[in-house]
């Protein structure tokens, strides 16, 4: 499989990969989070034949999907503990906020062990670690924690 990248200046990202068997996807990740899939014809590499547009939240929710090593629960001391991919909408009361704000921790007992953001990754976030939209939490705890923390997270 080769992959190329290309700088959409204004835009973002563009990423194309061809497939063993031949087939062209390119996506196209916009600077607001957007994304867009892109499926060509074989025969003629300019002819996209379906666009299918993402909003931030379905394109986490599909590479969850087709993500082929999931982060899967891991069994400590008889108690379950899994890793939660937590997006932070415009909806949420948190975007623009510290993380120290959710006081996640002390409401779920999941933990936020990192936040990943369009441009970067931050280990270990402190409690002034500022969220923006668009930021993905990384957060490890039980499954009901961390279905608690997102659904803080999403203004639930």
């Amino acid at each position: 499989m080769s992959t190329r990248r290309t700088t959409l200046p204004g835009v973002g990202t563009q990423y194309d990969f061809t497939t063993d068997s031949g087939q062209h996807i390119s996506v196209v990740a916009h600077k607001d989070g957007r994304r867009f899939l892109g499926f060509y014809d074989r025969d003629d590499p300019d002819a996209c034949l379906l666009s299918v547009p993402l909003t931030p939240d379905e394109a986490t929710a599909l590479s969850h999907l087709i993500d082929v090593e999931p982060a899967d629960a891991a069994r400590t001391d008889g108690v379950d503990l899994v890793t939660g991919h937590i997006p932070v909408t415009g909806r949420s009361p948190y975007a623009g906020r510290p993380l120290g704000d959710t006081r996640a921790r002390t409401r779920t007992g999941a933990s936020v062990v990192a936040v990943l953001r369009r441009t970067a990754v931050s280990p270990s976030p402190g409690p002034d670690f500022r969220l923006s939209v668009g930021d993905t939490l990384v957060a490890v705890g039980t499954r009901e924690g961390v279905d608690a923390l997102t659904g803080i997270i999403a203004g639930g």
